[in-house]
């Protein structure tokens, strides 16, 4: 049987704590709230102890659970849960995607990785900076997959809301087949590319 199955998310059992993000560190919440919003099915959401990736889902803040975001995938669309994913095909990227505002530019920026405390990060226009990163990746064999995790939402100076990526190192996935490797490829690169289509005009 298929590694990477197909089943519906069933939250009538206890939930899966990968998709619910604490943001009681977040000062500015509601600005975080709207700038994670940005990246709502564009990027892909990777579940660590379940080894899924959520492709279709909607992000919540349910006042009852307080300082919390809840990932929820979506129900009616259970093939768009992709399973056998396993942790060791998730890496840092050092990369962190910023809002536009921040600088008075529209958009999104891209920028090395953040430091609370430290100095203000250097940026560079998203799309452009996208591009020379898949290029290069293209050029040493490698794909560029972006995802989040939970604890990628984070806050500089208690200012500025950024998000840091992980990557999906395809290569690692050795339990599935190169069919089932190609259909994730392909699923994440498709949203990398509305989300880079779209770059200049998501404004939070």
């Amino acid at each position: 049987m298929s590694n990477m199955q197909h089943q519906e998310v069933d939250f009538s059992r206890p939930q899966n704590q990968d998709l619910i993000w604490d943001l009681d560190s977040i000062a500015r919440r509601e600005l975080a709230e709207r700038f994670i919003k940005l990246f709502e099915n564009r990027l892909c959401v990777y579940s660590e102890s379940v080894g899924q990736l959520y492709t279709n889902y909607s992000l919540h803040f349910p006042s009852d659970l307080g300082r919390k975001m809840v990932v929820l995938p979506n129900p009616y669309a259970f093939h768009d849960t992709l399973h056998g994913i396993d942790r060791q095909a998730i890496r840092k990227t050092g990369l962190c995607v910023l809002p536009g505002r921040v600088v008075g530019k529209p958009g999104l920026l891209l920028s090395t990785q953040i430091k609370d405390g430290g100095p203000a990060p250097k940026t560079m226009p998203f799309k452009p900076a996208l591009a020379q990163i898949i290029s290069n990746q293209k050029k040493i064999g490698d794909l560029f997959l972006p995802v989040l995790m939970k604890g990628d939402l984070r806050e500089f100076d208690q200012q500025m809301p950024y998000i840091h990526l992980h990557r999906l190192q395809l290569a690692r996935l050795e339990r599935l087949s190169s069919f089932e490797r190609d259909d994730i490829q392909q699923t994440i690169t498709r949203k990398l590319l509305m989300l880079y289509r779209q770059a200049d005009s998501l404004v939070c």
